[in-house]
C-alpha cells in the first residue's frame, strides 16, 4: 500500500510539473549576431548548421545534464555549437527551451555564422570557429531593473550583492556543473536572490574570471540586474526568479518504522491527505488559467484593470453617452484627425471643457494591452510638455480616450508643410526643441516611473495655443519595472526613420533609444525636412547622413530651413545641430542622457564633445519609411506602430 501511495503522489506531481512546463513559451532576453561573416542559403555551411542544430535539439539524453556540445562539417565550413540550460530548470523545460530557440535562430540571425541567443531558461550558441573550452565575453550585455535602491542603502546593498554573487561564483567555479544559486537576507520582508552559471566546458579559472568580470559590471544601485556573456551569466533580484526547490532539495526526515499492524493505516492516511491537496492544486491552476484567458478575451470593462491601477482607471472612466454628446455623436464636422489606431474628434464636455476624443477603430493595430497601457501610463504623468489624459471609456466594443484639447495640431503639420513652415521662426523652434527635451527627461528621470516612449516623432508632438510642445501617444511606452528584463523583445514598435539602429535591427531598447529619436527630431525641426523622405540628396540616404556630411564638410548651417535662414541665432542653431548629431551616434553609450542634453541646451558655456559617425539603418528602395503611414493630416491621435518589444537599461561592453 505504501508503494501505491508513492505512485499516486508521483503521478500527480509529474502532471503538475508538466502542466507548468507547457504553460508558456521560453522568455526571450537578448541575442547577439556580430555579422562579421555570413553564409548563403543552400551553402555547405548552411547544411552543416542545420545538421548541428538538429543534433542539439534531438539528443534527449543531454537534457538531463542541461549542457550539450556538437560539431558538424570540416574545414572552413565547419560549425560548432552548444546549448546550456539554467541550472534550476527541469529536463523537460530544458528540452522545450532548446527546441524553441533552435527554431527561432533563422528569425533572429538568418545569415550570420556566429550567433548567441539568450533566453531566460537556456542559451544556444554556434560559430564557424571552435568555441568549446574557450572563454568569451564578446558582445556581452548588462541589464538592470529600472528601480533604484534608496541612496542611504546603496553602499550596504552593493556590499551584499557583491559578497553574495562572489561567493556563488567561487562555488560555481569549483562545481562540475559550473552553477550556483543562493539567497541572502536584505531587509525583514525581502531577500536577495542570486544565480551564476558558466558553460561546464570552461576551466575553473576561466569560469571564475568570466563571472567576476560580469559581477563587477552589475548595476548594484538597482534592485535587480544581470550580466550575460557567451561563456557565463550572473543575475540578482529581490524576488525568487529561479526554482528554489530545485536548488536545495531538503533531505527527508528520518522516522522510526511504523508499529506492527499499523503500516496499512499509515499508507491510507498518506493517500487521504496527499491526493486531495494535489487535486485542489490542479483545480486552482486550471481555474486560474481559465479566468486569465477569459479576462484577456473579454477586456471590455473596468474590471480588466488590477492592483493599484483600479483606482486610477475608475476615477477616469466616462460614460459613453457623455462622449457621444460631447462630440455630437462623432459628427464628421468635429473630426480633426485620422491616425493608424482610429479617428480623432474635437468635443466639448458639459462643463465647457474642450477635449480631443480618440475613438479606436475596431480593426486598429492597438490591442487591449496597448489601450490599458496608455490609460494607466498617461494618467500618472503630469508635466507641461506631456499631453494630459482626462478620461476613457470602455463600453461593448467601443474604446475611447479623452485628452486635453491642443489647438495647433501636431508638429509635423507645420515643419513639413512648405506653406506653414514660416509660422515657426527660429525662436519658436528652439522653444519646441527645449520643451521636448524637458518632457522626455521627465519620462526618463523625474516622474515616479521610469518610462521609455519608443515612438517619439514629429507627429507625436502636439502644439498648444502658444506653440508649446506636448508629447503624445504613449500606447507603446514601456515602464522599467520589476520584471522588465524578462519581457519579450522580438517584436519592434515605433516608426522607422526615428528608431535607433540597435532597436530597429536587434530589438534592444533603452533610454538611449529615445535619445536617438530626439536627435532625428532636432535635425528635422532645424531643416524642415523629414528624415524618411529625404532620399539621395547629394548622395545621402536620409537626413541624418546628410547632416553628418555637412558637418564633416564644415558647412553644418547649410542644413537650416530656407524659410528661417534670414532670421536665426547662428550660435544656437549650430549648437542644436551639434546636439542632434551627438544624439544619433551609432554607439548608445556615446549618446548623452536627456539630463545632459537639457544642460547643453540651456548652458552656452558647456563644452560639447565631438560627435562620431551616426548610426544608420535600412530604408526602403524608394527611400520612404516602410512603416510610416503619417501624412500632413496627422494630428492628436496615437499613430500606428508595429508591436511589442523590450529590454531594460542596456549597457554593451
Amino acid at each position: 500500500m505504501s508503494s501505491r501511495a508513492s505512485l499516486i503522489f508521483l503521478f500527480f506531481f509529474s502532471f503538475l510539473t508538466s502542466f507548468r512546463a507547457y504553460a508558456q513559451d521560453p522568455n526571450y532576453v537578448y541575442h547577439n549576431c556580430p555579422n562579421t561573416t555570413t553564409y548563403t542559403r543552400n551553402s555547405t555551411y548552411s547544411t552543416n548548421l542545420r545538421t548541428l542544430l538538429s543534433s542539439l535539439s534531438s539528443n534527449n539524453s543531454s537534457y538531463s545534464t542541461g549542457f550539450q556540445t556538437a560539431t558538424s562539417g570540416q574545414g572552413t565550413d565547419s560549425v560548432t555549437g552548444l546549448f546550456l540550460c539554467r541550472g534550476d530548470v527541469s529536463p523537460e523545460v530544458c528540452r522545450r527551451c532548446v527546441r524553441f530557440v533552435v527554431n527561432d535562430t533563422s528569425n533572429r540571425c538568418p545569415n550570420e555564422r556566429e550567433v548567441v541567443l539568450y533566453y531566460d531558461e537556456c542559451i544556444v550558441r554556434y560559430s564557424n570557429r571552435n568555441i568549446l573550452s574557450t572563454l568569451s565575453t564578446n558582445g556581452a550585455l548588462v541589464a538592470s531593473n529600472g528601480q533604484n535602491i534608496t541612496s542611504n542603502q546603496q553602499a550596504q546593498f552593493r556590499d551584499l550583492v557583491l559578497s553574495t554573487m562572489n561567493q556563488a561564483a567561487s562555488e560555481a567555479a569549483d562545481s562540475p556543473r559550473k552553477f550556483d544559486a543562493r539567497k541572502a537576507n536584505w531587509t525583514a520582508p525581502q531577500s536577495l536572490y542570486g544565480l551564476v552559471q558558466c558553460t561546464p566546458d570552461l576551466t575553473r579559472q576561466d569560469c571564475l574570471s568570466c563571472l567576476q568580470q560580469g559581477i563587477n559590471q552589475l548595476p548594484t544601485d538597482k534592485i535587480g540586474g544581470q550580466s550575460l556573456a557567451p561563456s557565463c551569466s550572473s543575475r540578482y533580484e529581490l524576488y525568487p526568479f529561479y526554482n528554489e526547490s530545485a536548488i536545495t532539495t531538503p533531505q527527508p526526515p528520518v522516522s522510526a518504522p511504523p508499529p506492527p499492524g499499523k503500516g496499512g493505516s499509515s499508507s491510507v492516511l498518506v493517500v487521504a491527505i496527499v491526493v486531495p491537496i494535489i487535486v485542489v492544486a490542479l483545480l486552482f491552476i486550471a481555474c486560474y488559467c481559465f479566468l486569465a484567458k477569459r479576462a484577456k478575451k473579454t477586456f471590455g470593462t473596468a474590471s480588466a484593470f488590477d492592483g493599484d491601477d483600479i483606482t486610477t482607471a475608475e476615477s477616469l472612466q466616462l460614460d459613453y453617452r457623455t462622449i457621444q454628446t460631447a462630440t455630437n455623436d462623432f459628427a464628421e464636422s468635429n473630426k480633426i484627425g485620422q491616425g493608424g489606431f482610429g479617428e480623432v474628434y474635437k468635443g466639448t464636455l458639459s462643463d465647457g471643457t474642450e477635449v480631443a476624443v480618440k475613438r479606436l477603430s475596431k480593426s486598429s493595430g492597438q490591442g487591449d494591452a496597448e489601450f490599458k497601457n496608455e490609460v494607466i501610463l498617461v494618467a500618472k504623468l503630469l508635466h507641461r510638455n506631456l499631453v494630459r489624459l482626462l478620461g476613457f471609456c470602455l463600453e461593448g466594443e467601443e474604446r475611447v480616450l479623452v485628452y486635453e484639447y491642443v489647438p495647433n495640431e501636431s508638429l509635423d503639420y507645420f515643419i513639413f508643410d512648405p506653406v506653414k513652415q514660416c509660422q515657426l521662426d527660429w525662436s519658436r523652434r528652439y522653444k519646441i526643441i527645449s520643451g521636448i527635451a524637458r518632457g522626455i527627461l521627465y519620462l526618463h528621470q523625474d516622474s515616479r516611473l521610469t518610462i521609455i516612449h519608443r515612438d517619439l516623432k514629429a507627429s507625436n508632438v502636439l502644439l498648444d495655443a502658444d506653440m508649446n510642445p506636448k508629447i503624445a501617444d504613449f500606447g507603446m511606452a514601456r515602464i522599467f519595472g520589476m520584471n522588465q528584463t524578462e519581457e519579450n523583445t522580438s517584436r519592434i514598435v515605433g516608426t522607422y526613420g526615428y528608431m535607433s539602429p540597435e532597436y530597429a535591427m536587434h530589438g534592444q531598447y533603452s533610454m538611449k533609444s529615445d535619445v536617438y529619436s530626439f536627435g532625428v527630431l532636432v535635425l528635422e525641426i532645424i531643416s524642415g525636412k523629414k528624415n524618411s523622405s529625404f532620399y539621395q540628396t547629394d548622395g545621402a540616404h536620409d537626413l541624418v547622413s546628410y547632416a553628418w556630411r555637412l558637418w564633416s564638410n564644415g558647412t553644418p548651417l547649410d542644413l537650416v530651413d530656407p524659410s528661417i535662414v534670414d532670421n536665426f541665432q547662428r550660435n544656437e542653431v549650430f549648437r542644436c545641430i551639434h546636439i542632434g548629431l551627438l544624439c544619433v551616434q551609432e554607439d548608445p553609450v556615446e549618446r548623452p542622457p536627456l539630463s545632459t542634453i537639457v544642460l547643453m541646451l540651456t548652458s552656452i558655456t558647456m563644452t560639447l564633445p565631438i560627435p562620431r559617425q551616426p548610426g544608420l539603418f535600412f530604408q526602403s528602395i524608394l527611400g520612404k519609411d516602410p512603416l510610416d503611414s503619417d501624412k500632413f493630416t496627422t494630428t492628436k491621435s496615437l499613430l500606428r506602430s508595429v508591436d511589442d518589444a523590450s529590454i531594460t537599461d542596456v549597457y554593451t561592453r
